[in-house]
């Protein structure tokens, strides 16, 4: 397919235009067995998921990062491997996506073909199929580029049961690396503010890095990607949902000195930044070092770290500073940066 051109309002009308989009460009970069069917539905075996787990996970997302591509990766990336880990820290095997463009009229092609391609890259990392979709155009100013959802399917095997009410007193609290790389990386790629940083998205599949969490310790209690709100945010819902505390050490959390730079000129606190490639997991003290261990021998966890504990309490989460004092980390009421996925 020609992809000198933008895309126009004729390839959502249903016609010849819209059929090579899908057919030449979308279809050909995804293809896989159930995809080129070419049915309106992917039909999948029921004997082929049973034989995996004994529960179905389903979950859906939708995308609206602006810049469309940042450094580290784009809102295709994001895509796929959001919608994965989302599968991932449930205990599930992630094994089939479908995938829908909102598409702003006046889009490149070549800019639309690069997003794909990088979406069949990372399904291709995180072992899975993308296998139905949709796409629809609208005019100059009803959309902004491109918008995309996700929906994903996997299989729970049977004994794995991570919940954010599971947390109890005793239990340690890990992090697989350094926070808040997405949200400075997508800051600083909007340009508003002229920062000489060099931060790339983290964005990556956890699933890989969660079998072997699950391996090391199959009673993992809370286990969560920290997206939009970041690590203070799941930690607040463990808490909620738990009713205990959770104790932070802020001489352990695991910032780069970029990210933590920005964050001191921009007034931004690093616990709530946004995160792609990061799971926070709460585990029974006795297991942590093997799960620790397990973690650091996969390349999502070579800096996997404990931050904290988990106390008897009525739902906070509680940061003790460098300088000896404690802090509430509350919920916030709102978003630090908009648009970061």
């Amino acid at each position: 397919m020609n992809l000198t051109g933008t895309i126009t309002l004729a390839h959502g009308s249903g016609g010849r235009a819209m059929h090579q989009l899908v057919d030449d460009l979308i279809r050909r970069t995804f293809s896989n067995p159930l995809l080129e069917e070419g049915e309106d539905q992917a039909r999948i075996p029921l004997a082929q998921l049973t034989a995996q787990g004994d529960r179905l996970a389903f979950t859906t997302d939708s995308y609206v990062v602006t810049p469309l591509e940042f450094p580290g990766g784009n809102i295709g990336t994001l895509a796929i491997n959001g919608t994965v880990n989302d599968l991932a820290v449930g205990g599930a095997k992630p094994l089939y996506l479908s995938c829908g463009f909102i598409i702003e009229e006046g889009l490149p092609l070549e800019t639309f073909a690069r997003i794909l391609q990088a979406m069949r890259l990372a399904a291709d990392e995180a072992g899975v199929q993308i296998v139905t979709g949709d796409t629809k155009v609208v005019q100059r100013g009803g959309a902004d580029k491109l918008f995309i959802n996700t929906a994903g399917v996997g299989v729970i095997p049977a004994g794995f049961n991570p919940s954010a009410g599971r947390a109890q007193a005793g239990d340690v609290v890990i992090v697989n690396g350094w926070l808040g790389d997405h949200g400075a990386a997508i800051l600083n790629a909007r340009g508003d503010l002229a920062l000489d940083a060099d931060i790339e998205t983290d964005c990556a599949p956890l699933n890989r890095l969660v079998e072997a969490m699950f391996a090391a310790c199959p009673d993992i209690h809370c286990l969560r990607d920290a997206t939009r709100g970041g690590l203070a945010t799941v930690l607040n819902e463990f808490a909620e949902r738990s009713s205990v505390d959770m104790l932070l050490k802020e001489a352990a959390l695991p910032i780069r000195t970029p990210v933590r730079g920005m964050c001191e000129i921009l007034g931004l606190d690093p616990l709530y930044l946004a995160n792609e490639g990061k799971l926070v997991a709460v585990v029974p003290a006795d297991t942590a070092d093997a799960v620790l261990a397990a973690m650091q021998r996969i390349p999502e966890g070579y800096h996997a770290c404990i931050i904290g504990t988990v106390e008897e309490g009525d739902g906070h989460v509680i940061l003790k500073t460098a300088f000896g004092g404690e802090r509430i980390v509350d919920m916030l009421p709102g978003e630090q940066l908009p648009r970061i996925c």
